[in-house]
């Protein structure tokens, strides 16, 4: 589970060889959500309502950066770090 980018107790994360559609996992205590990269919505679980929203606007700022970091992780190559949100 390479992590990606970690701000505020939220970690970011992706697996490698992932299933369709592109997307990116989220972390926050015990709760855990995917997301769409394309659309950023919920594709499973869930995360409290203030932690989705900087989730969502942390993604929103690093679009460009998750679609690249997906084609590097379906090709097995290391993922790059993503700036946390401050």
């Amino acid at each position: 589970m390479p992590r990606i980018s970690e701000f505020f107790g939220i970690i970011i994360y992706m697996y490698f060889n992932e299933h369709s559609p592109p997307h990116f996992h989220a972390l926050y205590g015990g709760d855990e959500a995917s997301l769409c990269i394309e659309t950023l919505e919920i594709l499973e679980g869930s995360l409290p309502r203030r932690v989705i929203a900087l989730v969502l606007e942390w993604a929103v700022l690093h679009r460009a950066e998750l679609k690249s970091d997906w084609d590097m992780a379906r090709q097995g190559q290391p993922l790059v770090p993503i700036t946390p949100l401050e």
